[in-house]
């Protein structure tokens, strides 16, 4: 396992981490060298860095999950959706501002679970099925194995022998616990189109295969305007996830060395995670280097044009392997780790709804921070059928940036237009005078980065015909 940084020291990994943002949240030199010279202080500390880097897309989840019982109350089987466009109190990693949110909780302890998707009428409705290590089990929708018909999608566990019944799409699970997060997209932001894309949602059905002779009355949310706080935080709390996922959840095989190891950090599989004072202490410094690893990792995508900026937010192991990362040679834990940090809810068929293009450096290549002011030219003809987004994200935690004004810029939206077709997109902590439609806000202090979105890309972005260009410093 060649991509596990087991046999990095502690002083090359730091050095590797020094031009981050968030070095200051980091463990200082002498708490360095305190760890380095205890045997047993410095296991439980490296051991913790690898169990993150490990563990990160099963605690994203776990955030998600947490966000769904608690924040909006909801039980299992329960839809909870978005009446309006999200605002920053949708907090998950990498969402957009355009679109309608649908989020599911999948749990199949007790058995098979019935996900009925209806037909697409009037209305784009497509995401995605991901287990709890977020490895995506079926796409829905036009690009879907429904084919935008609708269908009734059978959920099965792991431990699933039975035989299927008719009419049913099986997705077979390896997990007990997922998700599905889907997009409802109204054919304009007419109140007429986005009141046919809310009935779409509210003919989602989720319930036991055990009562689909009579299925339950299915329960709505309406989360707007509500905090659904579902990102992973780089403290305790983090292993703290950790420990729910590893209880809840069947051991892969490929898993098995790392169970052995999270002993060590007191995370083993049918006993409480209860850590000590002094343990507490070093799980919390070794987050914060993972966390600054995520991002490192994350500003080494490949660019997109040759001598540009733009990067596809995705390393080419995520889709050779569709997401779960494990190769015939290795797994690509460091890879995994930095983009589940980054998003959530991968395609089983990514690129045919949308299309992203992630940025995080200006022209000069120097990372974006809220202390400057940005501007981004926007060719005309963006080749994008149903519509395009520009969205801003913090770096520390890739979520919206928190109590944020302005989260996005998009199509949809009465934009200054300039005379050939184009737009300029300006970001910074004020709009410039007269620019206010066409600003997204950042925070000053903080770095930031963000998505450029395609929502029915077109040719001339997958063959580069059509161009973005870099993100300028205004001076």
């Amino acid at each position: 396992m060649k991509n596990i940084r087991l046999t990095v020291s502690l002083i090359l990994m730091l050095a590797t981490y020094a031009s981050s943002p968030i070095m200051a949240a980091n463990p200082n030199a002498s708490d360095m060298t305190a760890i380095s010279n205890d045997s047993e202080t410095s296991t439980i500390y490296r051991r913790a860095v690898e169990s993150a880097i490990w563990g990160m897309p099963a605690v994203a989840f776990d955030a998600m999950r947490q966000a769904f019982l608690h924040d909006a109350g909801a039980k299992y089987n329960d839809v909870v959706y978005w009446s309006k466009q999200a605002d920053w109190k949708f907090q998950v990693t990498t969402p957009n501002a355009s679109s309608w949110y649908v989020y599911l909780a999948i749990n199949t302890k007790e058995g098979p679970i019935v996900y009925e998707i209806p037909p697409s009428d009037g209305a784009g409705l497509f995401g995605s099925m991901n287990d709890a290590w977020q490895v995506p089990q079926a796409d829905v929708g036009p690009n879907g194995t429904d084919a935008g018909k609708g269908g009734k999608y059978l959920l099965l566990p792991p431990d699933f022998k039975g035989s299927i019944p008719d009419g049913y799409i099986p997705v077979h699970f390896k997990t007990y616990n997922g998700y599905s997060i889907l997009r409802a997209i109204p054919v304009t932001s007419s109140p007429q189109d986005v009141a046919k894309a809310i009935d779409l949602v509210k003919k989602i059905r989720m319930y036991p295969l055990a009562q689909a002779a009579n299925p339950p009355g299915q329960r709505y949310i309406d989360m707007n305007g509500k905090l659904f706080d579902a990102v992973a935080r780089f403290d305790v709390t983090f292993y703290e996830g950790l420990a729910r996922i590893i209880n809840d959840e069947p051991v892969q095989p490929q898993d098995l060395a790392m169970m052995n190891m999270l002993k060590s950090i007191g995370i083993e599989k049918g006993k409480p995670f209860n850590p000590d004072t002094a343990t507490k202490e070093i799980l919390s410094k070794a987050i914060k280097e993972a966390q600054a690893g995520f991002i490192q990792t994350n500003r080494s995508f490949e660019p997109f044009y040759e001598g540009k900026q733009w990067s596809i937010p995705a390393p080419k192991t995520a889709h050779s392997t569709k997401f779960s990362f494990y190769t015939n040679e290795f797994y690509a834990l460091d890879e995994r780790a930095g983009f589940f940090f980054l998003g959530c809810a991968p395609p089983v068929k990514p690129g045919g709804a949308s299309f992203y293009l992630f940025g995080q450096k200006d022209v000069s290549g120097i990372p974006l921070t809220g202390e400057k002011n940005y501007k981004l030219h926007v060719p005309a003809n963006v080749p994008a059928k149903q519509f395009w987004a520009a969205t801003v994200y913090d770096l520390e935690e890739s979520n919206f940036i928190r109590e944020s004004p302005k989260l996005e810029v998009n199509s949809y939206q009465s934009l200054q237009i300039n005379p050939d077709g184009s737009v300029d997109i300006f970001f910074g902590s004020k709009a410039p005078e007269g620019k206010e439609s066409n600003w997204v806000y950042t925070a000053p202090g903080k770095g930031w980065t963000m998505l450029f979105r395609f929502y029915g890309p077109q040719p001339a972005i997958i063959n580069k015909a059509w161009k973005l260009p870099d993100i300028e410093e205004i001076k």
